[in-house]
């Protein structure tokens, strides 16, 4: 499936759309807010098809300078396994490249830790002194 990346923060209704899409129900239940929250990131990457319609979409919190939080990644499930998650995740590594830690939290699924970890990451318990790229797993 191809995608174009862009940087841009899309519309509540989008936003909603594909936050309940992927059943993300409590961000979407006060789409005020999920609005708020995404216009307030540092970064908002979209991954849109030839059509037009939103596929995916990865949002950070940064200094721009020492830290990055890669808050969501988000992947409509019929575009899921198609290099979408992978092509975002890859343009903010690209444009945080000189930030020195990059920092997401994750579900503790077998899946999604393999993805995080063909990018780089690694827990941060794994890595000594200080890591440049890590995650925590939550259960």
């Amino acid at each position: 499936m191809t995608c174009t990346i862009e940087h841009e923060r899309p519309g509540t209704d989008e936003l909603t759309a594909l936050y309940d899409a992927v059943g993300w129900t409590t961000y979407t239940a006060d789409p005020a807010a999920l609005g708020a929250a995404v216009a307030g990131s540092h970064t908002v990457l979209t991954a849109r098809g030839d059509d037009g319609r939103l596929l995916g979409l990865l949002r950070t919190i940064s200094d721009g300078v020492t830290v990055v939080y890669v808050q969501d990644v988000l992947v409509v499930p019929d575009a899921h396994r198609s290099g979408i998650g992978g092509a975002l995740l890859d343009e903010a590594l690209r444009r945080y490249a000189g930030v020195r830690q990059t920092v997401l939290l994750t579900d503790a699924e077998d899946g999604q830790r393999a993805f995080y970890e063909s990018r780089g990451f690694v827990e941060v318990h794994d890595v000594e002194p200080a890591p440049l790229r890590s995650f925590v797993l939550l259960r």
